[in-house]
């Protein structure tokens, strides 16, 4: 009698011999996704620095000009 081997399960992205394969339709749409995702993040984070900066920057305007006065 001939045992079979158990195979272990396979890694996605690999093939049985062990090399790389192409992704999957589904695996690029995910990683676009998070892509997008991950540029709009920054957008907002960049612009709220943007915002925080003029804010600070006006700040000491206001208060350099206050000091003046006295």
């Amino acid at each position: 009698m001939s045992e079979k081997k158990a195979e272990a399960p396979r890694e996605h992205g690999h093939d049985r011999e062990g090399y790389v394969s192409s992704p999957t339709t589904q695996q690029m749409r995910t990683v676009g996704q998070r892509r997008r995702d991950a540029e709009e993040k920054l957008e907002h984070h960049l612009e709220r620095a943007r915002h925080q900066a003029d804010l600070h920057a006006e700040d000491a305007a206001n208060q350099e000009d206050i000091g003046g006065v006295r």
